[in-house]
């Protein structure tokens, strides 16, 4: 099995399980006063935005590995599936995970599921050539 067929929505999830392992509070800004826009707004960038922004860009590379057949293809969206499984479980399951950014975090692994699921069928129809003339 190559590193192509890795679902790397886990990676915000291993990190959302490390952080609520070690006490990181989520809500914790990652620059203690906030960064001063010019506007003279204050903007408080957290720990759970840097989650949400790391899973943001893992399902853009998932939706664009979607694009590709193959065998690691397959492999990806059936553990994409199980990652998905693995979020919906600890959601409900684990008082820590009954959270907003980790809600967020498991709709895009289900957006991961449904998208390589449905790109994956487009293409194949692409390659086959079924469905030509629609």
């Amino acid at each position: 099995m190559s590193l192509a067929a890795l679902p790397l929505t886990i990676i915000p999830f291993i990190l959302y399980n490390v952080f609520m392992l070690t006490g990181v509070d989520l809500s914790t800004p990652l620059v203690e006063n906030g960064i001063t826009m010019i506007s003279g707004g204050v903007w408080k960038f957290t720990w759970g935005d840097l989650l949400l922004l790391i899973g943001v860009v893992m399902l853009f590379i998932e939706i664009v590995k979607a694009t590709y057949t193959g065998t690691a293809s397959m492999i990806d969206h059936g553990l994409s599936m199980l990652v998905f499984i693995a979020f919906l479980v600890q959601f409900l399951l684990v008082n820590q995970a009954a959270s907003s950014v980790f809600f967020l975090l498991m709709m895009m692994a289900m957006i991961d599921v449904i998208a390589g699921f449905t790109i994956g069928i487009r293409v194949a129809k692409r390659d086959i050539g079924f469905g030509a003339d629609q």
